[in-house]
């Protein structure tokens, strides 16, 4: 069971990213990150160690008992230096690719912290609100129709039925007796709501002629033949905050994020020598190979 562990965790960190948040303890314990909980050859393995690799798991990892986990993990980071110390004893004498490597993941690490704080913080009501109002300032109502239909393969057809409601036949019971539309025709003909696009076009034009009640002429679309009848319409409306306010804040949020990188970039120095290497030298791997 543990050398199964052992080796599913090696393929699971070779493509997990940045760590997430370290559970805070209940109380303080009698041991810290520093604590030493193996060795290899001289070269110490800290609870700490443990802690980072355990928080970069998935959730299938982190469910596994304590023990099994803790196990697991000390496995893998005893097998990891054992095979590291294959390609290299010290940082110094790292090679070149796992340098540059250790870098991007040192400023890309620290950078996510910096983001997962912004993004975790607070964000004032009153600015919440007011991005609110100015959704609802600039929302644009279209209409939308409650219609109901009766699909049939000929235009003689259709217009049989129309003659039949006409004399005093019921809509509904007509669609549920003729209409090849299985999904509608079930429940009398009813469609439900929708809006511009949601129909074909010319099934689109024939609603938009028509007052609530009233039932279209014999209407030719791809499917067939249709008769028309539109209950209502209704012009919609702004979703209530409660929809919205979530994406509100997470654009609130990333705003507020991108100002922050726009003032370090205004006071940073930052020079980008444009004949320094071609683009094309992005793919040239063996650069990095020692």
């Amino acid at each position: 069971m543990r050398r199964h562990l052992t080796t599913g965790l090696l393929v699971v960190l070779s493509l997990t990213g940045a760590a997430a948040a370290q559970d805070a303890p209940a109380e303080t314990p009698a041991y810290d990150a520093s604590t030493v909980i193996a060795t290899v050859n001289g070269v110490d393995i800290t609870l700490g160690h443990a802690i980072v690799m355990r928080d970069r798991l998935p959730a299938q990892y982190q469910s596994l008992p304590d023990d099994v986990l803790m196990d697991g993990i000390i496995d893998q980071l005893v097998d990891q230096t054992l095979l590291a110390s294959l390609q290299s004893e010290t940082a110094e004498t790292d090679p070149l690719e796992v340098r540059l490597h250790l870098e991007n993941e040192r400023r890309g690490t620290l950078a996510a912290r910096v983001v997962a704080e912004r993004v975790g913080a607070a964000i004032d009501e009153a600015a919440v609100e007011a991005a609110y109002a100015a959704e609802v300032e600039a929302f644009a109502p279209v209409k939308e129709f409650n219609a109901a239909h009766i699909l049939v393969s000929t235009e003689a057809e259709a217009a049989d039925l129309i003659a039949q409601i006409e004399a005093g036949g019921d809509f509904a019971e007509l669609a549920k007796a003729h209409s090849s539309d299985p999904g509608s025709g079930a429940q009398g003909g009813a469609l439900g709501w929708f809006g511009a696009g949601q129909m074909v076009p010319e099934f689109e034009t024939a609603v938009g002629t028509l007052a609530p009640g009233a039932i279209s002429a014999p209407v030719q679309t791809q499917f067939g033949w249709h008769v028309v009848k539109l209950l209502e319409f209704r012009d919609t409306a702004p979703p209530p905050l409660a929809e919205r306010r979530a994406e509100i804040e997470s654009t609130l949020r990333q705003a507020k994020l991108q100002e922050e990188i726009d003032a370090l970039r205004a006071a940073a120095t930052i020079e980008r020598p444009e004949t320094a290497a071609p683009a094309d030298a992005i793919r040239q791997s063996d650069l990095v190979k020692n």
